[in-house]
Formats: structure tokens, C-alpha cells, sequence
């Protein structure tokens, strides 16, 4: 998935007047101004709502359901021919602006704060998540290399304090480098 793929996805849901907040790699990418890594899929907030119009215009340009573990109404993933997916996470907007996510009860939701983000990709402007919840976000699971990078990037980038077990690593990939009598890094 390429900025222009993005791009041309986000003129298709803003010619059906369908508001997209990103999410996930491009969100991050966004908040950056430019691309920093490859992106397998694109991953989006939408309105329930808007979901329909949303899903039956992916699916009459031969996009499918692809198959995961975690398929939910509220979390799935459309894929076309070409390899290009589509990661949907559908939200209810509350009174208080929070993204509901998934059923009530699960207590699950982007917070109104969340949803205020704006970055810039390919030169257009874009809403997405703000870095600050796209750094909580990237928290909880065990880390892969590219969440490394996104989080380190969004924290250096505007100042916000490097979680905790990012911070663990970090010690521990220092201490590793130092008992093998490599250089210190910063």
C-alpha cells in the first residue's frame, strides 16, 4: 500500500462523504509529514454509520473479506486482488466525542482525544490519530521492530516521553551491547 494508494482511498470515502481518521502505520507516517517504512495495509476509523456505503464501495472494486483471528463487526480487514487491505476499526461517536469500539459493554473506545489528530501525507492534509495516543497505543503487546521505530519517531518528533517498556529494552539492548564490549549508544 503506497501514500498514493492512501490517497486515492481517502478521495473515494471523502466523495461518498464518509469521514476516515487513520490509524496504525499511516496514522504515525502522517503525524511524521513523510513516509518511513512499508505498509502492508491501511488501517482507518469509521463511523458504524457510515459502514455500508464504506464496505459496498470497497466490495464493488473486487475487495473481499480477508480472514483473521480477531474478525469482529468492529474489526476486520477487506483485501483486493492486488494485495492492497483495508484494516477497518467502526466506532459509534458519543455525546462527549468519544469512538465507541465494538459493544458498550466491552469498554473499549478511542478517546475524544484520540480522534483530533491531523497530519499530512503526499501533501494533503489528513485527520488521524494524535501521536500521543498512537504512542499508548503501540503499548500493551509484545513490540516488533516497527514499533519500535514508529514509537521512538513519534516521541522524538514531539516530545513525548518514551512508555515505560519501551524504555526496558532500550536499558536491556544497552546492557546486552556493553557485555559484548560494543560501543555505547545513545
Amino acid at each position: 500500500m503506497t501514500a498514493d494508494d492512501v490517497c486515492r482511498f481517502l478521495d473515494l470515502m471523502e466523495d461518498l462523504g464518509i469521514h476516515v481518521w487513520l490509524d496504525g502505520g499511516w496514522a504515525v507516517d502522517a503525524c511524521l509529514g513523510s513516509q518511513t517504512r512499508a505498509h502492508a495495509d491501511l488501517d482507518i476509523v469509521v463511523e458504524s454509520r457510515d459502514l455500508p456505503v464504506a464496505v459496498n464501495a470497497l466490495r464493488s472494486r473486487h475487495y473481499v473479506d480477508v480472514p483473521r483471528t480477531d474478525t469482529r463487526p468492529w474489526n476486520f480487514v477487506l483485501g483486493d486482488e492486488t494485495g492492497q487491505e483495508v484494516d477497518f476499526h467502526v466506532v459509534d461517536l458519543a455525546e462527549d466525542g468519544r469512538g465507541i469500539y465494538g459493544p458498550p459493554e466491552n469498554g473499549e473506545f478511542y478517546p475524544a482525544a484520540a480522534l483530533t489528530g491531523t497530519g499530512s501525507l503526499n501533501g494533503r492534509m489528513v485527520d488521524c490519530i494524535t501521536p500521543e495516543w498512537l504512542v499508548k497505543f503501540h503499548t500493551g503487546y509484545e513490540m516488533a521492530a516497527k514499533d519500535w521505530a514508529d514509537v521512538s519517531a513519534l516521541c522524538e518528533r514531539f516530545g513525548i516521553a518514551l512508555p515505560n517498556e519501551y524504555r526496558e529494552v532500550q536499558a536491556r539492548q544497552r546492557a546486552a551491547g556493553e557485555s559484548q564490549g560494543k560501543p555505547r549508544t545513545k
